[in-house]
């Protein structure tokens, strides 16, 4: 419990500082200081590994699985990778959300800030079942892993889907019903009293569908996990590294993310990987390095190969 409070206690702490301190005065968020701030998040994360080799090496904190230290990191980082690379799908939404009610680009780091804070607590709560799950109903495990096959299905073979128009949503239609809705931005501002009457602004708006949006790609992301370990410290760390990781990914990648169109087959190719271990688990044993291995194998492949491919287009038009 004491680990789980600080834990929790750190990333409160950073959250503050980060709003209060480092972004405090609202700002367009450069490439320069995007990439800088993905790098440390990222550095940040691997070297996570070690505390969780740390803690399991001295007992500091609850085993259920009985995993040695080494194993115990390799899992956090098969994790932290699996939900670095579902978080991609992210990114191209939160960007089509904020193109749709047009804000600005120096007020949405406000609007991510508070997303990832919802995104921890609903990550959590989503953990915490999925755990006490697959722990009470072993059979569960069969449910998520034919689940993420039908995920990977489906993204396959679907054809080009219809634009997400935020706008068009029932999220947004429904939340109109609630609070009457303003199309202008008031700073940075969530609401705002027009003739004594409140308004939610673009901004809260946009605040609430990328909410809900993280919620329904969770529901691939946490079962995609728990085909790795379901341990609740490494489900969780895991989930909330890649989470916080994912503001200033989103910074680095949104006006790039064109060059990366050919990574949709490695998330295809993660799905397919982690669906196949949970359904396979009581007849075949996949070693964690393997593991590990073929999504980072994915994960590099398919970025090289999007990058090429973007060359080779580049050139034939040229």
């Amino acid at each position: 419990m004491i680990v789980w409070t600080l834990f929790l206690a750190a990333i409160i702490l950073f959250l503050g500082l980060d709003l209060g301190v480092f972004n405090k005065t609202p700002h367009v968020i450069g490439a320069k200081e995007a990439s800088k701030w993905t790098a440390v998040f990222v550095t940040i994360s691997f070297l996570f590994s070690g505390v969780i080799f740390w803690l399991y090496q001295n007992n500091y904190i609850a085993n259920p699985d009985g995993l040695k230290p080494a194993a115990a990191s390799i899992k956090y980082l098969t994790g932290y990778l699996i939900e670095l690379s579902l978080s991609i799908d992210n990114i191209f939404v939160i960007a089509i959300i904020f193109s749709s009610f047009k804000i600005p680009q120096k007020y949405q780091h406000r609007v991510l800030f508070w997303g990832i804070l919802g995104a921890i607590v609903f990550r959590g709560l989503m953990i915490y079942f999925g755990v006490m799950l697959i722990n009470k109903f072993s059979w569960t495990t069969y449910l998520f892993g034919a689940f993420l096959i039908f995920t990977a299905l489906k993204m396959l073979f679907t054809k080009e889907e219809e634009e997400f128009k935020p706008k068009n949503s029932l999220i947004y239609k429904l939340l109109g019903k609630i609070v009457p809705i303003t199309n202008h931005v008031e700073k940075e501002h969530f609401f705002v009293k027009i003739k004594e009457k409140t308004f939610a602004t673009p901004l809260f708006v946009a605040l609430i569908v990328i909410e809900v949006m993280d919620v329904v790609f969770a529901l691939d992301s946490v079962p995609a996990i728990l085909a790795i370990t379901s341990d609740p410290f490494l489900v969780f760390s895991s989930n909330i590294f890649a989470i916080l990781g994912l503001r200033s990914m989103y910074f680095f990648l949104a006006h790039m993310l064109e060059k990366f169109a050919h990574l949709e087959y490695s998330l295809i190719a993660i799905l397919t990987f982690v669906g196949l271990k949970m359904l396979l688990k009581d007849f075949l044993e996949i070693p964690e390095w393997l593991s590990l291995s073929f999504i980072a194998l994915s994960l590099i492949t398919g970025v090289v190969v999007s990058l090429q491919l973007g060359k080779d287009e580049v050139s034939k038009e040229k």
